[in-house]
């Protein structure tokens, strides 16, 4: 059960889903596990690689060779812990972009994302409880143009390649495979090994048509990636990442992208926009002081979906956009809480000034979600680029 925390005396400059201070799991950083084990059977001894040693995770990725994790189902190893405490951080690191929405572990850059400093760690659970408001969410109309161009690539005996970038607990790759056709290895991208651990663990075990769903693991900055990682991919997806990178890493993704020739499926990029019911008068204050905040350190934001568009069409894509927004209600009360609690913490930490307001605000704004008497829609975008074809059609 996910636990939550509750506001006495002030809002925390940036309370959120990291978690500094638990351990990483044993064998975390490795990433092959038997099929035995990822159904939460003992394994007999620690899986090894092709050559029979062990195959170590956490490496740079974009160099290093990568483990192989075969598909199953999400389980925990025996004698690991499903989730951890989440509490508040008092450190003033960015819990979530939006607004504590976590961004499903890729706001991994706390101060800079140059790879010089670990990377934020984000509590499992908080990922866990965003997740169902995240495949409700998603733009399943971009779909049916997306299966039609996978469709027609050349079959390889490995079916498709799919790299999630910024994979945080693997919800893209639980939403997503379950919804194509066709054997599927999934590349994992992230910076955290822990979350990496998570996502491999949990991974699906089959396809739509019931074909093999595969999973290998890379530890690396996905502000980093380069051309070269993206070789044979057939697919690029990401969630909630697009508002996280500046436009320089907007513009290097879509060249890669194009290069490969492969979409990318990029969801859940916010938009901007809120909607409480019942309106407040400092709600949209607060929207412009968060927007604010997300845009900082050259950091795009709410601007970055229209910066993405941009830079795939110049590269010869086309590009789709639909929306994909939270719709949250009483059902959701801590998730909103907790989004709540991040979207108002940053936007006080941009405009100091409103903190004595905001302070009542969280508090009215909180004791209506506990009665069951507010609703959010939090605007996202997803966003669809296909490669145009040979010869030009679109």
């Amino acid at each position: 059960m996910t636990e939550t925390t509750t506001v006495t005396g002030g809002i925390p400059a940036q309370p959120g889903p990291r978690e500094d201070a638990y351990p990483l799991p044993a064998g975390s950083e490795e990433t092959r596990v038997d099929a035995g084990e990822r159904r939460g059977e003992p394994s007999g001894a620690a899986a090894a690689g092709p050559d029979g040693q062990g195959t170590q995770g956490g490496q740079d990725a974009y160099g290093g060779s990568p483990g192989v994790i075969a598909g199953a189902g999400p389980v925990t190893r025996p004698g690991e812990r499903a989730t951890l405490r989440l509490r508040e951080g008092a450190d003033g690191n960015h819990g979530g972009h939006d607004g504590n929405d976590g961004n499903d572990g890729n706001d991994d850059r706390p101060g800079g994302h140059d790879g010089g400093e670990e990377p934020a760690r984000y509590a499992p659970e908080w990922l866990q409880l965003r997740e169902p408001a995240d495949a409700d969410a998603r733009a399943a109309d971009l779909l049916d143009p997306l299966r039609d161009r996978l469709a027609a690539l050349p079959d390889r005996e490995d079916g498709l390649v799919v790299h999630d970038l910024g994979c945080g607990t693997g919800s893209m790759g639980r939403w997503l495979a379950p919804r194509l056709d066709g054997a599927q290895h999934w590349v994992l991208h992230d910076r955290d090994p822990y979350l990496l651990h998570f996502a491999a663990v949990a991974s699906p075990r089959s396809a739509a048509d019931g074909s093999r769903v595969s999973v290998e693991t890379r530890r690396g900055d996905v502000a980093r990636l380069t051309p070269d990682a993206l070789t044979g991919a057939s697919l690029v997806t990401a969630s909630a990442l697009l508002d996280v990178l500046t436009r320089e890493e907007i513009e290097a993704l879509a060249a890669a992208c194009a290069g490969a020739g492969c979409p990318a499926l990029l969801t859940l990029s916010v938009a901007g926009r809120v909607e409480l019911a019942p309106a407040d008068p400092l709600d949209a204050e607060l929207t412009e002081a968060f927007n604010a905040h997300q845009r900082r350190t050259g950091l795009l934001g709410p601007d970055a979906v229209t910066v993405a568009c941009e830079a795939f069409a110049e590269r010869g894509m086309t590009v789709r956009l639909h929306p994909s927004p939270w719709r949250l209600g009483p059902e959701h009360a801590a998730l909103t809480a907790q989004w709540l609690r991040g979207w108002v913490g940053a936007a006080v930490e941009q405009r100091p000034e409103l903190r004595e307001r905001a302070e009542r605000y969280l508090a009215e704004r909180l004791a209506a979600c506990e009665a069951g008497e507010l609703e959010a829609v939090v605007q996202h975008r997803d966003l669809l680029a296909l490669p145009r074809p040979s010869g030009g059609a679109s």
